[in-house]
């Protein structure tokens, strides 16, 4: 099946880091020893096995930082480091003065093939700047040969986007021609998008045309280095996969030159959506932005993929309905498969919280996000006439403010309307007498002082709500009465709704919470006529 039929990847690359070589060489401030060294560790962590520490030959930090992994042992024995060299003599041999003693090595040698290269900065014509590769890897065969080590080699035609394909495979097959890979040592050949200058499938089709001419094609692994001046380098590295490349170079959060280089989280993370394990360690996404953010200098996009702060981030009203209702259906059905609404993976496969980071309320939000937070925060599971209600007060409060409303405000708007309300009276005692009917004995509190008024009724419930209409003239039917715990781990708290509804059809709620059931329902019903008498809905 040709390759642009195909749906998706179907196993992981091989993932190769460059944030400390490419990334860091596109900072401000270029990261200190120390910086680096961290950034090191965070990315074994993550579980990259080939990372490029550096170019040698570039500045004494660079040259002083690979020592330091090297003689500090920091290194395991499944990682290698992979260092940069021009095909120069010299920037060649100080490579090798930088490696020597480390364990697993590449090579990376590179130089420019491109027209624009060949003409405007080299003056060279094709012959010559072949030359210059199959010298530099001469010179690299011999020298590992005189050290006697076991080195890998990796080789970039830079500008490789912009080159001939035809003059690109023959540069690349030459360079092969003299290393003479095998099964045991395959050489990398890395097709650097260095300026991203076309459509994704384009770089795929070249891509392509290199796997299919290569010489020594099963001893060589193919490798995509994407960079994002067209916006389109995640989209280059996935169609360059599909079209035959075995492994890829990027960074985390596609930090780079100019718009940056391919963004290997998002690429991992696509792959982990459609049920491939990407091999890379993403758990902790909140971490892992906060290092970076500290290493770097930089800010990871509140919209970056997988990793921005609110890309799971709901305020849509429709959307939170969505949403809850899919987290709902997930709980009844005890289904695994994730495939919730608006939600392409599971929050919290990245470290996201569902309560702070998906549903968030601002004026924009509605009944279904309001209730899943109280829900969720404080085991408010209001009726649904309930929700709607406190769904508007609560876009009210966000609307008139002008801000994202947080768990704890949201649940205080909630107390102060459905909890609280005792403008005109409350109820500090009741008693009660059961024979056929129910007789109950009221203890109002009106004004700072005490009466009590007696009343019946056929339940508990209806004797106080009678004593309450008696008392205060009141007209109203209680046509909404709902009892629930108040949270899974909370058992023994009773959260009751009460509605009542006036003459004119208008529904007024109220809440009351208590270790008992019944205290808990008249406190309900003291706040939804608290209500009503005041006019508030």
């Amino acid at each position: 099946m040709d390759w642009a039929e195909r749906d998706c990847i179907t196993k992981a690359p091989v993932w190769c880091s460059v944030d400390l070589r490419d990334g860091n060489q596109s900072l401000v401030k270029p990261m200190s020893e120390d910086v680096k060294a961290e950034f090191f560790k965070l990315l074994v962590k993550i579980g990259f096995k080939e990372i490029e520490v550096g170019f040698p030959a570039a500045s004494e930090t660079e040259f002083n930082f690979i020592r330091r992994l090297i003689d500090r042992n920091m290194i395991p024995d499944d990682v290698s480091i992979q260092v940069l060299t021009q095909a120069r003599e010299h920037i060649i041999k100080k490579t090798f003065e930088a490696v020597k003693g480390a364990k697993n090595v590449i090579i990376h040698l590179y130089n420019s093939t491109s027209a624009v290269q060949r003409e405007q900065v080299f003056k060279k014509d094709k012959s010559a700047i072949k030359k210059i590769a199959v010298d530099g890897a001469e010179l690299l065969k011999e020298l590992t040969e005189k050290e006697d080590a076991v080195f890998r080699f990796e080789y970039s035609p830079e500008s490789f986007t912009g080159t001939e394909p035809e003059y690109a495979l023959e540069v690349i097959n030459a360079v092969l021609d003299v290393w003479k890979p095998t099964a045991e040592k395959k050489a990398i050949i890395n097709l650097p998008a260095t300026v991203e200058n076309s459509m994704p499938h384009v770089y795929a089709r070249q891509t392509e045309y290199i796997c299919r001419h290569l010489k020594h094609r099963n001893e060589t692994l193919v490798s995509l280095h994407p960079h994002n001046d067209r916006g389109c380098a995640v989209a280059a590295a996935e169609t360059g996969l599909l079209a035959g490349a075995d492994r890829i170079e990027g960074t985390l959060f596609g930090n780079g030159e100019r718009t940056g280089n391919v963004d290997l989280i998002t690429v991992a993370m696509n792959m982990f959506s459609q049920g491939v394990d990407p091999k890379l360690d993403f758990s902790d996404m909140p971490d892992i932005c906060s290092l970076y953010e500290s290493f770097t200098d930089m800010s990871v996009y509140p919209r970056q993929p997988y990793a921005g702060g609110l890309v799971f981030a709901a305020f849509s009203g429709s959307h939170q309905d969505a949403i809850a209702k899919g987290m709902e259906w997930r709980e009844e059905r005890g289904f695994e498969k994730w495939n919730v609404p608006y939600l392409p993976i599971d929050p919290a496969d990245v470290g996201r919280v569902y309560e702070t980071d998906v549903i968030r309320i601002n004026s924009q939000s509605g009944k279904g996000g309001v209730g899943f937070v109280l829900k969720e925060y404080f085991g408010v599971d209001m009726p649904k006439n309930m929700k709607e209600q406190m769904g508007y007060k609560a876009k009210s409060v966000s609307d008139r403010h002008r801000k994202e409303l947080r768990p704890e405000e949201l649940y205080a708007i909630f107390e102060e309307n459905y909890i609280a309300p005792r403008w005109y009276f409350d109820i500090t005692d009741c008693r009660f007498e059961e024979d056929g009917g129910v007789r109950a004995e009221i203890r109002f509190l009106v004004d700072g002082k005490e009466e009590t008024v007696k009343a019946c009724g056929n339940g508990r419930l209806d004797a106080v709500s009678n004593a309450i209409k008696e008392r205060f003239d009141v007209d109203y039917v209680l046509d909404g009465y709902e009892q629930r715990a108040l949270s899974s781990t909370s058992r023994s708290k009773a959260m009751s709704y009460v509605c009542a509804t006036d003459k004119n059809g208008a529904h007024f709620w109220g809440a009351g919470i208590d270790d008992d059931i019944i205290r808990s329902s008249y406190k309900a019903l003291v706040s939804a006529v608290n209500n009503l008498l005041k006019g508030e809905i």
